[in-house]
């Protein structure tokens, strides 16, 4: 039963992604990494190209031309770092307006799969998506890479509390 289970959590995990992938690329005109990198810069803690990479799980050279990418459509722009050897990414206001539009589609996009149980089955999935997270052996940057699309507003107990600024993410 099991194996059951988990077929099944697969699927509903690859039927959300895809609705996540649909409102990014109708968003963004992106899909792949780029609704994650919008997010992740968005939490406005000015990660470098780096951290945006260890957290997206990319290599430099990927992370290179994917910030590029965003700097030339106008959606991020690099600044000096804290440290002033690195460049700390941030969203221009055209960039902070799709990352909510993208944050407002994710979950408009997901509600939908949610509509069929009653309030008392959702609070029950609730309660057992928060224990399957918060159970979950994670490093800090494992959980900046899960929590990556999170839209922190909603989320007030989060289960795996991810520190954007930590060493782990950071370094």
């Amino acid at each position: 039963m099991i194996d059951r289970t988990a077929n099944l959590l697969g699927a509903v995990g690859l039927a959300v992604a895809d609705r996540i992938e649909q409102v990014a690329r109708s968003i963004l005109s992106h899909a792949g990494e780029t609704p994650a990198a919008v997010a992740v810069i968005g939490y406005g803690l000015g990660p470098s190209n780096d951290q945006l990479r260890r957290i997206l799980r990319l290599s430099h050279p990927g992370a290179v031309r994917l910030v590029d990418r965003l700097v030339a459509d106008g959606l991020v722009e690099r600044r000096p770092g804290r440290d002033r050897r690195a460049i700390a990414l941030h969203l221009t206001a055209r960039g902070m307006a799709l990352r909510e539009e993208l944050m407002q589609g994710r979950l408009a996009a997901i509600r939908p799969l949610l509509v069929p149980l009653s309030a008392a089955e959702r609070d029950a999935l609730g309660a057992l998506l928060h224990r399957l997270l918060a159970t979950m052996d994670t490093t800090d940057l494992d959980r900046c890479t899960i929590c990556r699309l999170c839209d922190g507003r909603v989320c007030t107990d989060c289960p795996i509390p991810a520190d954007f600024r930590s060493e782990a993410a950071t370094a």
